[in-house]
């Protein structure tokens, strides 16, 4: 996919002013979220729940734990946030451990508390390092599920995309084909996996194009909270973590404050990279913590909205 002139000339400026000087403002963010196992770690969550959400995200997701291990922490979750904020809420829904029965219920279960979106998913295996295999009578794949979920309600649905290849696909191109299979059975837009180089971003979407897919695909932004964490869930999900990066943090694991400013610059400049070739959404990975997104988001020129946008304090 080449760029417009107005694009050409976006980067142009990217390289010859100050990285953000000229940034618009015109950008559209939305969230990631864990539900919480303890009390604490829900006050963390809704502090950075309350945080970004004068931004005015398009919307925030809840995850789903391997094996549908925090099901009912995620449905209280978004439950809540549908319930007690404004932001429109994702929840995350995956084909393992469970019957095409249960998990239609599951979906119906949202729809009734309010939930229109579902983030749709195949699922890990429960026990690391396992092959996945669709349970019994349930979902096959992410696929599927969307099918499924579509006959059930008018959900709005978003799949999951690998710029560097899903760890169990046989080639890249199986890979997209099975992305064209979400799209065209209902997916609304494709959200990446988290990746470090922005290049890897524009070869994947020009390669999606070229398959046949027209829908959105927003950058997965993953800012990095500690590079060995980072390291060991890249090697997870097959994503390539550069030397430099590895170079930039060492020193750092002890200094949380100065390997916090060194995150957000790297996940910026990626941003802004980004941005120079087009890109207006992005989706950040929070891990529970606002600061870091919320500085990239003021960086790209993302100001809380004049009016609304607030979040009346959780109960």
């Amino acid at each position: 996919m080449g760029l417009s002139l107005s694009q050409l000339h976006e980067a142009q400026s990217a390289l010859s002013a100050p990285l953000y000087a000229d940034v618009a403002g015109d950008i559209g963010v939305s969230f990631e979220f864990f539900p919480p196992k303890t009390e604490k770690m829900e006050e963390t969550l809704w502090s950075a729940i309350q945080t970004l959400a004068p931004l005015g995200p398009r919307f925030v997701s809840v995850t789903y734990g391997a094996g549908g291990s925090t099901r009912e922490r995620t449905h209280q979750t978004v439950a809540r946030i549908v319930r007690e904020t404004g932001i429109p809420a994702a929840a995350h829904l995956t084909c393992v451990e469970a019957t095409k029965d249960e998990i239609d219920q599951i979906a119906r279960d949202y729809w009734d508390a309010g939930v229109r979106h579902i983030v749709a998913l195949r699922g890990d295996p429960p026990r690391a390092g396992e092959k996945f295999a669709s349970h019994p009578g349930g979902y096959e794949n992410a696929a599927a599920l969307t099918a499924g979920l579509k006959a059930i309600a008018p959900f709005e649905i978003s799949v999951a995309a690998y710029p560097e290849c899903h760890p169990d696909s046989a080639d890249p191109q199986a890979d997209l084909d099975n992305l064209k299979r979400k799209i065209d059975a209902g997916a609304d837009r494709a959200i990446t996996q988290f990746f470090f180089s922005p290049e890897t971003f524009f070869r994947f979407r020009d390669a999606a194009a070229a398959a046949g897919i027209d829908a959105e695909i927003v950058p997965g932004i993953m800012p990095v909270s500690t590079f060995a964490a980072t390291s060991r869930m890249a090697a997870m999900c097959n994503t390539d973590v550069p030397e430099w990066m590895a170079r930039l943090f060492d020193g750092l694991e002890d200094h949380a404050a100065a390997r916090q400013l060194v995150a957000a610059t790297i996940a910026a400049e990626l941003c802004r990279k980004l941005y120079a070739g087009g890109v207006r959404q992005f989706h950040f990975y929070t891990l529970n913590r606002a600061e870091l997104a919320y500085a990239i988001c003021h960086l790209l020129g993302k100001r809380p909205a004049k009016a609304g946008g607030t979040l009346e304090a959780a109960a």
